[in-house]
């Protein structure tokens, strides 16, 4: 079987960023389950892991725009202290959470100020060339229920 809109592909990675560090990684535990074709990994890997089947193992970069984006410079702004919880400690590299339009959002704390903080709302991978070195372990057909719900359920997967 080949990596394909509505299979659900195994698979073990690292990722690196441009300097080598790993910024993530499946090995040594169990393998990363995903639907193809349905959005659950970036763009660009998805692209890449296409056709592919049990056994393929490769080493696959990412530009920023097939992965989480350019880094959008209006997306960082600062927020006043009086919008935080009064018993909230601010501190740099700290992740805070906020009603979106489109739901729950993430932001990260990147500088205090005297008023208030500086927040980033881009993904901490915004901007980055990604490196990932792939092994695909198996492939299978997605259940009608993984179908429905877009995204793999079960051992490794979603649980609900």
């Amino acid at each position: 079987m080949k990596a394909a809109h509505g299979m659900v592909v195994s698979m073990h990675y690292t990722l690196t960023d441009d300097s080598g560090e790993t910024l993530d990684s499946s090995r040594g535990g169990e393998p990363f389950n995903y639907l193809h074709g349905h959005s659950n990994i970036i763009p660009g890997l998805e692209k890449a892991l296409e056709g592919a089947q049990a056994g393929f193992k490769s080493k696959v970069t990412v530009a920023p725009a097939e992965g989480y984006g350019e880094k959008n410079p209006e997306a960082v702004f600062e927020a006043p202290r009086e919008h935080f919880p009064p018993d909230m400690k601010l501190e740099v590299g700290s992740r805070v959470y906020a009603d979106g339009p489109n739901g729950p959002i993430t932001l990260t704390v990147v500088k205090l100020t005297e008023t208030g903080a500086v927040l980033d709302a881009n993904h901490p991978l915004a901007g980055k060339t990604l490196h990932f070195d792939v092994e695909i372990t198996t492939v299978r057909s997605a259940t009608q229920e993984e179908l429905e719900h877009g995204h793999v359920h079960g051992e490794g997967g979603h649980q609900h």
